[in-house]
């Protein structure tokens, strides 16, 4: 893959962040849940420090990162997509956003797939690994209030 390449997949990575930092902050504007808010204006911000980090990529301004592996519960495997909605459940907010999540996840590892670069590769795997941990964030979130007859 030349730079070029490398570069418009890069870009490619920037849109989906800011599309993925449009959606939450869309819920998050429209959420009444406090607690819902605050989750996705979180990963608004998130999704905002990611697009900085590729864009510094594409500036030649960063060289490596590197980020703990995170746990993958498989959660959002097994829950079907929520159409959105404005008077969509508490719930259901969070599964569409791990299905998000997943895409991103899917998509960095596809990208690190076709990588001939090890340092390329090595950087669409620590996206994969920054999109995983939102992913069983929202999954533990589920997990405490889609089953809360548990507690």
């Amino acid at each position: 893959m030349n730079n070029s390449e490398y570069k418009a997949i890069i870009t490619i990575a920037v849109g989906n962040e800011v599309e993925a930092h449009e959606f939450y902050k869309g819920v998050a504007d429209k959420a009444t849940d406090a607690s819902l808010k605050s989750i996705f204006n979180e990963l608004a911000e998130d999704e905002l420090k990611h697009k900085q980090l590729l864009e510094g990529y594409l500036n030649n301004d960063l060289k490596e990162m590197t980020f703990n592996e995170t746990k993958d519960y498989k959660i959002t495997e097994s829950l079907p997509l929520p159409e959105l909605s404005m008077d969509m459940k508490y719930t259901d907010a969070i599964v569409l956003a791990m299905k998000k999540e997943k895409d991103a996840v899917e998509m960095y590892n596809k990208f690190a797939d076709a990588s001939v670069n090890e340092e390329q590769k090595n950087i669409f795997l620590e996206l994969s690994k920054m999109e995983k941990g939102h992913k069983a964030k929202l999954e533990d979130i589920y997990n405490d209030t889609a089953f809360v007859e548990v507690w």
